[in-house]
């Protein structure tokens, strides 16, 4: 999915860059007629492939979101992206990697 941040102020890589520290994979994408230089861009672009991978369905979904939303709100809040980053902690705990399988 692609994401348009134009409303939100911010470019695809400082959400990128903000979500990483969080444990939250995007990548900075261009949207059409993008404004701003690639290596900026507008936009994220989000996958399922990992999250299905781990177990996640569509409850987890909508609560990987909230936080990309809130993160992006609250980016000069340090309380709030600590609270952010325990949340999304809990959540990939619930769901490890390799679930099951030894090595």
């Amino acid at each position: 999915m692609l994401v348009d941040l134009t409303s939100k102020g911010v470019t695809g890589k400082e959400v990128q860059a903000l979500l990483e520290t969080v444990g939250i994979t995007v990548n900075k994408n261009a949207i059409p007629f993008d404004p701003l230089l690639p290596n900026k861009a507008s936009g994220i672009r989000l996958g399922t492939a990992a999250t299905t991978s781990r177990g996640m369905r569509e409850s987890e979904m909508v609560e990987i979101a909230a936080p990309i939303d809130e993160m992006i709100v609250a980016r000069d809040d340090e309380v709030k992206l600590a609270q952010i980053r325990s949340r999304v902690t809990a959540l990939t705990n619930r769901f490890p990697l390799y679930a099951g399988e030894t090595y």
